[in-house]
This record gives C-alpha cells, sequence and structure tokens, in this order.
C-alpha cells in the first residue's frame, strides 16, 4: 500500500453543497445510470478503496482520478450513513432507468380502470423499496410498519388514480393524461413519511459543524422528509406534465396514428430524457447535509445542548435522506 496523495481528502465535497451548482454537479456524478452496469466485484474493490484512503493508504500507483471514481461507485452505491451496499433498486443511479419504464407505462397505459391499477401498484412497490432503501439508515424500522408504509401508500395512489380516471371520463383528453401524476404526487405524500415514520417518531442524529453528535430532533425529522417529498414530486413533475402534452399533440399526426405500438416506447424513451436530468436536480435541490437552526428545535433538546454547549452551537447538522 502506498501513503494518501498529500492534501486529498477523499470525503471532501468536490463542489460546493453550499450552491445549488455544486449539489448539482455532485449529483449528476453519483446518479450516473451507468453505474448500475458496474459488477459487485468493483464495487467491493471501490469499497475497499475508499476505507483504505480514509486509513491514509491507497493502492500503489493510484491517480487522483482513480481515487475520485472510487468515491463515485461508492456513493452511488453505499448508504451514506451504515456504509451497507443499496440494493440496485433501491440506488438513486437506478432511478433513471427504473423511472422511466415505470412512468412511461403510467402515462401510457391511464385509459381502463385495470391497467391504472396495475401499473400504480408497480410503481408504489418500486417507491417503497427507493424509500426503504434511501430512509436515514440510523432509525430502524419494522417489518410491520413497512407493511403498514406500503399498504396505505398504495391505497393511496390507487384510490386518487382510480377515482380521478373516472371523475375525468368526460373532460378534455390531456386532463386524463395528469391523473398518473396526481396520484404519484399524492402517494409520494404518504409514502415517504409513512417509511420513514420512525424518524418522526423517535427523532433523528443531530450533530454540530465538526459532527459530534448532541442528540435525536423529531423537528429534524419532519423537516428532512419534507424536502425529500418536495424532491421526489419535483423529480416526476416535469415528466408527467409536460409529456402528456407532446404526447398529446403527436397523437394527432397521420404518421404517429400509423405507429401506435410505438407510442409505449416512445413515452418510456423521452421520460428517460427528463429523468436523465431531474433525478439529480430534484436531489440537489436542498442540501444533503440538512441544517436546523437552534432556535427550532424541541425545548427539551435545545435545553440540553446550550448548558452542555452555551452559544457556540447556533446550528445542528443531520442526514436528511433522498
Amino acid at each position: 500500500m502506498a501513503a494518501v496523495p498529500l492534501g486529498f481528502d477523499i470525503d471532501a465535497p468536490r463542489w460546493d453543497q453550499s450552491t445549488f451548482m455544486g449539489r448539482l454537479r455532485h449529483f449528476l456524478n453519483i446518479t450516473d445510470p451507468r453505474t448500475v452496469l458496474v459488477s459487485e466485484r468493483e464495487l467491493d474493490r471501490a469499497q475497499a478503496v475508499v476505507a483504505g484512503c480514509r486509513a491514509g493508504m491507497v493502492p500503489p500507483g493510484s491517480s487522483r482520478e482513480q481515487l475520485l471514481y472510487a468515491k463515485k461507485l461508492y456513493d452511488s452505491a453505499f448508504h451514506p450513513d451504515s456504509g451497507e451496499k443499496m440494493n440496485l433498486i433501491g440506488r438513486m443511479s437506478f432511478q433513471v432507468p427504473g423511472g422511466m419504464a415505470l412512468t412511461g407505462c403510467m402515462l401510457q397505459f391511464y385509459r381502463t380502470v385495470p391497467a391504472v391499477v396495475f401499473w400504480q401498484w408497480v410503481n408504489q412497490s418500486f417507491n417503497a423499496i427507493v424509500n426503504y432503501t434511501n430512509r436515514n439508515a440510523a432509525s430502524p424500522i419494522s417489518l410491520a410498519q413497512i407493511g403498514v408504509a406500503y399498504v396505505t401508500a398504495t391505497t393511496t395512489a390507487l384510490a386518487t388514480a382510480v377515482g380521478l380516471n373516472l371523475y375525468t371520463k368526460h373532460a378534455p383528453p390531456l386532463l386524463a393524461r395528469w391523473v398518473p401524476f396526481a396520484a404519484v404526487a399524492a402517494a409520494n405524500c404518504v409514502n415517504i413519511p409513512m417509511m420513514r415514520q420512525q424518524e418522526i417518531i423517535h427523532g433523528v442524529s443531530v450533530t454540530d459543524e465538526d459532527n459530534n453528535e448532541l442528540g435525536h430532533s423529531r423537528r429534524a425529522a419532519v423537516k428532512g422528509i419534507a424536502q425529500v417529498v418536495v424532491s421526489r414530486i419535483t423529480m416526476a413533475a416535469p415528466g408527467m406534465i409536460i409529456l402528456p402534452i407532446v404526447m398529446e399533440r403527436l397523437e394527432k399526426f397521420p404518421f404517429m396514428q400509423r405507429i401506435r405500438v410505438l407510442h409505449a416506447p416512445l413515452q418510456v424513451l423521452l421520460c428517460g430524457g427528463f429523468l436523465l436530468f431531474m433525478v439529480p436536480a430534484a436531489c440537489a435541490l436542498f442540501p444533503q447535509r440538512c441544517s436546523l437552526a437552534l432556535a427550532d428545535l424541541e425545548p427539551e433538546l435545545r435545553d440540553r445542548i446550550v448548558a452542555k454547549h452555551g452559544d457556540k452551537v447556533p446550528y445542528v447538522y443531520f442526514n436528511k435522506g433522498l
């Protein structure tokens, strides 16, 4: 093994995380869908390189670019709290291939109730895996709670989708095409808080600026989860709102009417185009390391921090999840 290059810190952000553009470049890097094709062996090697780098040692001849690529693979596949390898479907780098297929099918097969029920169920199953995988891992959740969250979110999505589908039977066609987005937005408002309910009940770990743990805060959990809900809805919005308008116009052309069998693949590809940018953009809306003013904490936690640290801790920090 060789020593880490002088002045190199593998955990230091490559881009300024206090700005949207800095966070966007960061998430463009770690949500790169090409990383889902990387073998398990190479991911494990990247994990070993990162661990060695943190300990001050790297493989001989390692360049800065190789170390940064190992960190990219590590960030794309391993949980930031626990360091455990995340399942493939739940990784944010899988959002483009997985999300484009599901979103395209929801937008294409919206006319009949059975189709709406099936695709909303598949989508909420996918979302449940993603939400569980990207939770704050410091707050464990039981199988029973996962089941309740899954059933509640799926029921909400189905009720919204089927209800609006029936309501818009005689409305302009474009309104019916927007039903899947309404269902997805409503389900996100339920699925994410339910899947991460332990954080709301028991709070998430909060630290000072130097990562020294200060306690657990429920208010911090609520803020983090609310930001994730906004991010997820934003992630889906452009594709599910703009794409129906595009398809509505395209389907009026004679050549499109002759190739109806290609409408679904076309929508899937167009959804992929939207998600390729919107996944990192939505993740970048809020800092990953979220902050909360000391004055906004629960009184008992705030009093304990003030008693121990005085006015030296104006803000606390925590991982909001994705």
